[in-house]
């Protein structure tokens, strides 16, 4: 194994976008008396804001996977490591893998986030049937099925393209502003929207992307014709490894419960921190509230192995999205901060950018960005 076996370890559970910032934030603090884990099933590090565009925009799909081979490359030498592998059991003192090996630690720090079952599936089969189709469906209208439908109509502007929501408001975690909003915009784009129905899914979890055209089928009976259907539903939080170590820390919904310290709720786990999505911390599911988690972790870590009560509190913030409604166009959206406030909104685009070095980088969503602050002065997408 890769860590220095003087030191304890902290150990991180998930490399995205929240895993990564905290070791980002806690390993040149701590170096001097603690490695610093990350585990992480996958090879590469998922920008997963790319994956809607990306799903449907042909030439780039690739691009949102960066190899974590030099990811902490601004760490003090030797105070990270990552490890490849799926953690399977959290125990009192040590992570055990999927593969059998356990790895110590004195802090762990879940931040496994939630993932799509089935995850948006990125490549050249699913971006060809798009191009090549007529009719496409995509279900779920929460920010990913939003962002799918009003690119895939803006590149495709020929295209059919119905989004499908099982509840009467899109976006229905936030203000109902937002929801009107959102629907003019996907009435202006000539979007199709289907409200209050839920889709009859296949027993595989996902709709073919090859053979014949098919038809969505509705709660109601309604056959809406298809010659593609993408879900983006399916959130589910990744608590799984630590449900057997303390079961009352999680809850109904599979969230890991969490004090405003951010330590699981079980008092016998002092040293177990939950952060970002995984996290039942009432705040908003993003990276920006998981970077503020990160943050809060790092000090209450601190704070115990120099013998001090974990004292740093997350605050939640109202609710906010920054989220694209086409090509170039995008929201930003604030819920208010008390019932009888208005929520904030900002409308942006960025067509100005258009065949421009700049232009490229926000139509690939940010790609080139993360592979300079994860792979710096590898140009090769193609790894």
């Amino acid at each position: 194994m890769s860590t220095q076996a003087t030191k304890p370890n902290i150990v991180v559970i998930g490399g995205s976008y929240v895993g990564m910032k905290f070791v980002d934030t806690v390993a040149p603090q701590v170096f001097e008396t603690h490695n610093t884990v990350l585990v992480e099933g996958n090879s590469h590090f998922e920008h997963i804001f790319a994956f809607p565009r990306l799903t449907v925009i042909p030439g780039a799909a690739h691009k949102p996977f960066v190899p974590f081979t030099n990811a902490f490359h601004a760490a003090p030498p030797g105070s990270t490591s990552i490890i490849n592998g799926t953690a399977s059991q959290v125990l009192p003192d040590k992570v055990v893998l999927q593969s059998g090996e356990s790895i110590p630690y004195e802090y762990l720090v879940m931040a496994t986030g939630t993932g799509f079952l089935p995850l948006l599936v990125l490549g050249k089969a699913i971006q060809e049937r798009v191009k090549d189709s007529a009719n496409l469906v995509v279900v779920g209208g929460g920010a990913s099925g939003v962002q799918l439908a009003t690119d895939a109509k803006e590149f495709y502007p020929s295209k059919t393209v119905t989004l499908i929501h099982s509840r009467d408001r899109l976006m229905n975690r936030f203000h109902p502003k937002l929801h009107s909003i959102v629907m003019e915009k996907l009435d202006a784009a000539g979007i199709n929207v289907i409200l209050g129905q839920r889709v009859k899914m296949p027993s595989e979890g996902y709709f073919p992307v090859t053979g014949p055209s098919y038809n969505v089928e509705l709660a109601d009976g309604r056959l809406i014709p298809a010659d593609v259907a993408i879900s983006c539903i399916g959130r589910v939080p990744l608590s799984g490894p630590i449900e057997s170590l303390s079961p009352a820390s999680i809850d109904d919904s599979k969230f890991i419960r969490v004090k405003p310290t951010l330590q699981i709720t079980d008092n016998k786990y002092p040293n177990i921190f939950a952060i970002g999505d995984v996290a039942a911390s009432g705040g908003n599911k993003n990276a920006r509230s998981g970077f503020a988690h990160a943050q809060v972790v790092t000090e209450n870590i601190k704070n115990l192995i120099q013998g001090r009560p974990a004292k740093e509190e997350y605050t939640p913030s109202p609710l906010a999205i920054h989220m694209s409604t086409g090509l170039w166009s995008w929201i930003l959206f604030r819920d208010p901060p008390s019932p009888d406030a208005e929520p904030s909104v900002e409308h942006q685009s960025t067509e100005e950018f258009k065949g421009t070095p700049e232009g490229d980088i926000r139509f690939e969503m940010g790609c080139a960005r993360v592979w300079a602050l994860r792979a710096p002065g590898v140009s090769d997408y193609h790894l």
